[in-house]
């Protein structure tokens, strides 16, 4: 558990300091590779769910505390021990003990008792702090206030609802690849290999519970992909048909565009600015045996890529905010400032404002975002429509959404989708 509580909160830290969870995850397999799948599985279970419950811990730490504690990895320390006392199985005496080893590695004068303090007084007063802690807003939600605020006057219905499910571990779905196989053939599959799923509808598959992709039946034949659930709307959306030059703007890592080709025979540019991120895309088609034009560029410099034949269908997955899939990524919750919206709002606009001429006139452009914020999808397609008078919304056909936005639930993340036509 010492190692396994060193790496945790060194990875919690790097998170809280801005850095992406999942890269730093990656940088710490790569350091340290004699840790085995058991222990990567229990270094990132703590880091992603002290992140999830973050609010929730740093109240607990502040009524444990005499003054702040600035030393930003022993204050990570303390709220990846607090999260092991009050969500994990481990012998609480065990996380003590070795939180205060941790503590003392620091080198910081009086860490270590600060450390034995902190954690046994917590377990002496557990249900007392909870208590208190539950008066805190942004213990009870964990979420930033301002985060709070937005979606309270935006969904005043389910705001709570929101928040709440954003806290919880994701759901893993899958998407079948129908050129290989169905649905129900693969249900079948997974019920042989002990793994109870159901149906989703279309390609989609949700498993009762998660495994590794190595023990997905298929998984490296490129029978089947992982897929949230909203996203595997996007390939039904777009209507395609065999031979159509489509263009998915912002590509990587490439689920959407995998299932573009599995729906169609269609020729597909496939677009990233990061050439790490592309190779992502190029990995994801080779599994799948697909067939796709890459390139590395900025889709809003049509200079660099665009050879001037317009496209039929136009996939812009745009940059945003990712407040849908914070469950997903709940480091994106504590990354994000109040000014975050309008810096992506203004890359969707330029995206769209010079994608819109690549367009052939009748064809189809989706807008998608992986956001819940207003901002970024029913204001920014209002705006885009107000300055493009050829620019007409469609319905969105077999989608469970009337107005594009998708909130998250039990088996999708936070989604929006917008189906423009070129009239």
């Amino acid at each position: 558990m010492l190692e396994i509580q060193k790496l945790a909160s060194a990875a919690v830290e790097a998170a809280l300091a801005g850095k992406n969870l999942n890269q730093v995850l990656s940088d710490t397999w790569r350091q340290h590779p004699g840790l085995n799948s058991t222990q990567r599985a229990t270094i990132q279970d703590l880091s992603f769910g002290t992140l999830r419950y973050r609010g929730l811990l740093d109240a607990i730490l502040t009524r444990l505390l005499q003054k702040p504690v600035t030393h930003s990895h022993l204050r990570a320390l303390l709220i990846v021990a607090l999260y092991q006392l009050q969500f994990t199985r481990a012998k609480p005496f065990a996380i003590v003990d070795h939180a205060v080893a941790t503590a003392d590695a620091i080198g910081q004068l009086a860490a270590k008792g600060l450390t034995n303090a902190v954690l046994r007084n917590f377990l002496r007063r557990q249900d007392a702090l909870l208590a208190e802690a539950m008066d805190d807003e942004i213990a009870q939600y964990n979420h930033p206030h301002w985060w709070i605020e937005q979606v309270r006057a935006q969904y005043p219905a389910c705001w709570q609802a929101i928040l709440m499910i954003a806290n919880q571990p994701p759901p893993m779905t899958l998407r079948v690849n129908l050129q290989k196989g169905s649905v129900e053939a693969y249900l079948a599959r997974l019920r042989v290999s002990s793994m109870e799923a159901s149906g989703l509808g279309g390609a989609g598959v949700l498993l009762d519970h998660p495994v590794p992709v190595q023990r997905l039946p298929g998984f490296v034949e490129g029978q089947v992909s992982v897929q949230d659930a909203s996203a595997q709307m996007a390939a039904a959306l777009l209507d395609l048909t065999p031979g159509m030059s489509v263009l998915d703007a912002c590509s990587a890592p490439g689920g959407k565009s995998g299932h573009i080709l599995e729906t169609a025979n269609v020729r597909l540019l496939a677009l990233d600015n990061d050439a790490d991120r592309l190779k992502r895309v190029a990995d994801n088609m080779a599994r799948l045996a697909l067939r796709a034009e890459l390139k590395v560029a900025d889709a809003t410099e049509t200079d660099a890529w665009w050879d001037g034949r317009p496209f039929d269908r136009i996939l812009i997955d745009a940059p945003c905010t990712g407040s849908g899939v914070v469950r997903r990524h709940p480091d994106i919750k504590w990354a994000r400032r109040p000014g975050d919206t309008a810096r992506f709002v203004v890359q969707q606009r330029r995206l769209l404002d010079t994608l819109w001429p690549t367009l052939r006139l009748g064809g189809k452009l989706l807008y998608a975002t992986c956001s819940v914020f207003r901002e970024e999808n029913h204001d920014q397609l209002a705006n885009f429509l107000s300055r493009h008078p050829d620019a007409q919304c469609l319905p969105l056909v077999d989608c469970n959404t009337m107005d594009g936005q998708i909130v998250p639930d039990d088996a999708h993340d936070g989604f929006y989708y917008a189906l423009i036509t070129k009239v």
